[in-house]
């Protein structure tokens, strides 16, 4: 008879699986455990006995994930974490407080859009314990995937997130070139692609979509893609560049707007206009939402229909 794997693994053994495959020994994920090595290599030849198959290699240099052990390893660290977020919740709920939610969004949507979502649903639970976490698409859909949100507020960028998540469109989100308030552009009149193909760019990584519409806009219009280039996964630190440099940066309107209005910053008539999909609700398919998630996606679709 097949042994019952639910039944008999614990969380301390899938928190030794997530720390043999972030340290590679079970030395330092013993250490990172604060255990012993005697007791991490012991419950790895527990977990494998559950398991009933040799999940990691043994070589010279540490431990190698088998092809079982590689699928265990990209599930396991989902469920620890829901598992990690029930306890949260259910802590918070014990205190008298009304449960957890945490929530992803990017960059573009979180200033504006969301942040007034997020004002709206605590002024209703102010002791909800709410968590909002501003990246990437990729990056906030990276911790969706893992278990680490509820729910994001973002847009696809690998075609593989159409598989696993569920789409629903909220709003448009307007790019617009920007540089800081004196720039030579701006009394050039720069109005075309042409006119910044050759200045210095603050970029974000090339898997991020707004990126990736910039790239194609170069491509498109038949120009080298700037070469003097700072690649940047921050928002903040791209910002921090444009103000003390002639760097330009394709962003967000909403992310730039309280630097254009005070003065900062002004954004070059590039045309034609870079654009980008719009962002909306995503979710994991095949899982149902909280009653907190469900409150906020109500509040979300309401501010969306404004």
């Amino acid at each position: 008879m097949e042994r019952n794997i639910t039944a008999n693994l614990k969380v301390r053994h899938m928190a030794l699986i997530v720390a043999l495959a972030d340290h590679g020994t079970t030395h330092r994920a013993a250490d990172a455990l604060n255990m012993t090595q005697s007791t991490a290599s012991k419950m790895l030849r527990d977990v494998e006995a559950i398991f009933q198959a040799t999940l990691f290699e043994r070589a010279p240099r540490g431990l190698v994930p088998t092809p079982l052990g590689d699928f265990v390893i990209e599930n396991v660290p989902a469920q620890l974490s829901r598992l990690e977020r029930f306890s949260d919740e259910f802590q918070a709920r014990r205190a008298g407080g009304f449960g957890t939610l945490s929530v992803g969004a990017i960059t573009g949507a979180a200033p504006d859009f969301v942040a007034k979502a997020v004002a709206e649903i605590k002024r209703a639970r102010p002791q909800l314990m709410f968590s909002l976490r501003g990246e990437t698409s990729d990056g906030i859909l990276e911790q969706l995937e893992a278990g680490r949100l509820d729910l994001a507020v973002g847009r696809f960028s690998a075609e593989r997130h159409r598989n696993i998540f569920s789409f629903e469109p909220l709003a448009e989100e307007r790019l617009i070139v920007v540089a800081r308030t004196g720039h030579p552009l701006e009394r050039a009149g720069a109005r075309c692609l042409g006119d910044v193909a050759d200045c210095a760019w603050a970029l974000q990584p090339v898997s991020n979509p707004s990126r990736q519409v910039l790239d194609a806009a170069f491509d498109q219009a038949g120009l080298r893609r700037p070469r003097d280039t700072v690649e940047c996964s921050s928002i903040l630190l791209i910002l921090n560049l444009v103000q003390v440099s002639d760097t330009l940066a394709l962003l967000p309107e909403a992310v730039v707007d309280a630097h254009r209005k005070a003065g900062l910053f002004v954004a070059l008539p590039i045309s034609p206009d870079i654009r980008l999909t719009g962002f909306g609700l995503v979710t994991r398919r095949r899982e149902t939402l909280g009653e907190a998630a469900l409150t906020f996606c109500d509040i979300l679709r309401a501010r969306a229909a404004l």
